[in-house]
């Protein structure tokens, strides 16, 4: 059961490196040093898909992980 878990964890894990990597918006790092002046807007469409699928997964590998914490 616990190698099970951590193979879902495992997959879970890598979904959400690649969810996160596809919402890169703006001029990505360089934003990071006061870069880019855009305005702010509101998610539509596939990115409040996208994020909505990348929270999801957030949580759930946060269950999953505390789960196989506490099984042997």
């Amino acid at each position: 059961m616990r190698i099970a878990l951590i193979v879902i964890n495992i997959i879970v894990s890598i979904l959400i490196v690649g969810l996160i990597l596809m919402q890169g918006r703006g001029a990505g790092l360089g934003s990071a040093w006061g870069g880019g002046g855009e305005t702010f807007q509101t998610r539509r469409g596939i990115e409040k898909v996208t994020l909505n699928i990348t929270v999801f997964c957030i949580i759930l590998f946060f269950i999953i992980s505390v789960v196989s914490f506490f099984v042997k």
